[in-house]
């Protein structure tokens, strides 16, 4: 990603499109953060791509000053990474849904991540097809009732940060739709962060799936079920911020400092650029029950990228070839001339 030296506003990111999402849907909100989040990067509009699949989210790239390609469905992945390699320079987005991204997606989304291809990934999770009128997702929980799903269903679903950490991913950040200061700061990190970005955001559909997060988001629960995770920062949470993150055994444990013994000592610092994933994951599939549900970055380390690496291999073959257009290449051959 290069930085730009002009200075942008959030209005210079948002094109003339009518906004057409339901009122109240999270998409509204993630769509706002986006925009202050590519004013506070300072990337030229020029210089950036919004590339999405099909679904609600998917709708995206028409609401951004930027260039956009809506494509089909579950290939957002798969075009974005052709974008990235063939226009490295530029700062490429990609916005996918839970059904389109991890659904007919998510063979494309495990290699993008698997490549680290330099992509900002956003997940937006409401566990339900909210274009298609209310089927169960890919995540949608066991037992779920829905217009495919009449009698619950009868699977578990994907976790998203699971498959990002079994494809070896080096970018994993979550956020919540009402987390407007989280979202940004998690957005920033993301493009900030060379290689595959992926951050979930759980976000509300209002007409199909509402509520379906409440038992995170609720203002009077949210301070004691979710965790806001800083680089370098102790693991604190609650909403007088007396509780914390402390290792047990190989897993972990919320606590209560002054209770059992247990001080601000015990209470383990984030560290979000530690090679192993081991405690990244463990932290990612916290779920706001036993545990305080994760947000914030929780995993940024650096590798190679795909897009790099490739354009490097080109460099060295053009450098040992002597062939330097089409024309060279076609007359390279054994060839003749027809008289």
């Amino acid at each position: 990603m290069t930085m730009e030296e002009n200075k942008y506003t959030a209005a210079d990111y948002k094109s003339d499109q009518y906004v057409r999402w339901c009122p109240g849907c999270g998409d509204h909100a993630v769509l706002n953060v986006l925009h202050k989040a590519m004013a506070e990067l300072g990337v030229a509009p020029h210089n950036t791509a919004v590339i999405s699949g099909i679904g609600c989210s998917s709708r995206l790239p028409y609401y951004m000053n930027t260039y956009g390609f809506h494509t089909i469905h579950g290939r957002g992945g798969a075009v974005a990474t052709g974008f990235k390699v063939a226009n490295p320079a530029m700062t490429v987005w990609q916005v996918a849904g839970d059904g389109d991204g991890l659904a007919i997606g998510g063979n494309h989304f495990i290699h993008e991540v698997r490549r680290n291809v330099d992509v900002n990934l956003l997940m937006l999770n409401n566990k339900i097809y909210g274009l298609t009128k209310g089927q169960y997702s890919p995540t949608s929980d066991r037992g779920f009732v829905s217009k495919s799903s009449p009698y619950g269903t009868t699977e578990d679903p994907f976790i998203p940060a699971e498959l990002v950490f079994g494809a070896r991913g080096t970018f994993f950040a979550r956020s919540i739709d009402v987390e407007l200061k989280i979202s940004q700061e998690v957005m920033v990190a993301a493009a900030r962060h060379k290689g595959c970005s992926v951050v979930e955001i759980l976000q509300n559909c209002m007409i199909f799936n509402n509520g379906i997060h409440n038992f995170i988001t609720d203002r009077e629960t949210r301070a004691d079920r979710t965790i806001h995770l800083v680089h370098g920062e102790k693991m604190l949470f609650g909403k007088e911020m007396n509780r914390g993150i402390v290792q047990d055994g190989f897993g972990l444990k919320a606590v209560t400092l002054g209770e059992d013994g247990y001080t601000i000592d015990d209470v383990l610092v984030h560290d979000a650029h530690c090679e192993s994933n081991f405690l990244h994951q463990q932290l990612a599939m916290m779920d706001g029950h036993e545990l305080p549900l994760a947000v914030g970055v929780i995993r940024d380390v650096e590798s190679l990228t795909y897009d790099e690496e490739v354009a490097k291999q080109v460099d060295d073959v053009r450098a040992k070839k002597n062939i330097k257009c089409l024309r060279d290449l076609v007359l390279s051959g054994e060839t003749w001339t027809v008289e």
